[in-house]
């Protein structure tokens, strides 16, 4: 049994504490709406009043929030942050899609407190999350992603380790700009298709086909026409994570123009009311 804190219970995070926890581990969690909590602690786990109370006895650490800012705030808040309660030789675990310049600015920070921070974004959704089905795309040192090997195994079916803290970042940014342009373009084509009068439904099976249509597109197309949006990863989250993309990218000094266009069309769908749908809303773009 593993002493484990988890740190923000969204739609992913309450997922995955929730394996950890029937998995039989000694889990507290904190999610700044506590209600939130409540299933999981009928379950057996321990709510904490803030992050640094969640860490105050814990081997490994969790953390799956929103973007930058909420992920400052778990670590590094001056009055409540987890960094500063985090016991020596404890792992921290930054799940969150969040960029590569704040996983730097975490980094330095757990080295000069000479605490370990590995950064593990999962490629998955909420169905994958239920089923242990998520893939980790982790950054850190070897020893402790192989440490974080049996509790990586509980809430997913793969884990790639891809250099130092902080290029799971990288390669996090990089499998949702891969994804996010090729659901706006098939959603424009769509649309074209549409517009030139012929069968739809029949264009989509012949070009899901091919080789050049991708397993995800396929079934994206699928659901685009069958107006399936319930929300997996929002258009707001799309969005924001292109906008890491550009924020990366102008850090690194390197240009991304296909991603920033690609930004403009989801935010043209946030503008026009879908920011709560699934990705494949941007199709109501066009159809």
């Amino acid at each position: 049994m593993t002493k484990i804190a988890f740190l923000g219970l969204g739609a992913m995070g309450q997922r995955m504490a929730a394996r950890l926890l029937s998995a039989g581990h000694d889990l507290t969690v904190w999610n700044r709406s506590p209600d939130v909590a409540a299933a999981l602690v009928s379950h057996g786990a321990k709510l904490a009043i803030d992050p640094a109370d969640a860490v105050k006895d814990a081997e490994i650490v969790f953390s799956m929030v929103r973007d930058d800012a909420a992920s400052s705030d778990v670590w590094l808040s001056p009055e409540s942050g987890a960094l500063n309660a985090l016991p020596e030789g404890a792992i921290a675990v930054e799940c969150s899609t969040v960029s590569h310049g704040h996983i730097k600015q975490l980094s330095d920070a757990f080295d000069a407190a000479g605490r370990k921070l590995v950064d593990a974004p999962l490629a998955g959704s909420r169905p994958q999350a239920e089923q242990g089905q998520l893939i980790f795309l982790v950054g850190g040192e070897t020893s402790n992603v192989e440490a974080l090997g049996p509790l990586f195994s509980i809430m997913g079916s793969a884990v790639h380790h891809v250099g130092g803290t902080g290029a799971g970042s990288i390669v996090k940014l990089m499998v949702n700009g891969l994804f996010g342009v090729q659901l706006a373009v098939a959603a424009e084509l769509l649309g074209f298709a549409k517009a030139s009068g012929i069968d739809v439904a029949g264009a989509s099976e012949a070009i899901g086909a091919t080789p050049v249509c991708s397993p995800a597109v396929k079934l994206a197309i699928g659901a685009m026409q069958a107006g399936g949006f319930a929300p997996m990863f929002p258009i707001d989250l799309v969005e924001k994570d292109f906008g890491l993309l550009a924020q990366d990218a102008e850090t690194l000094g390197t240009s991304l123009p296909l991603s920033a266009a690609t930004r403009s069309v989801y935010a043209k769908a946030k503008e026009q009311g879908f920011a709560g749908d699934n990705i494949t809303g941007v199709a109501q773009l066009y159809l």
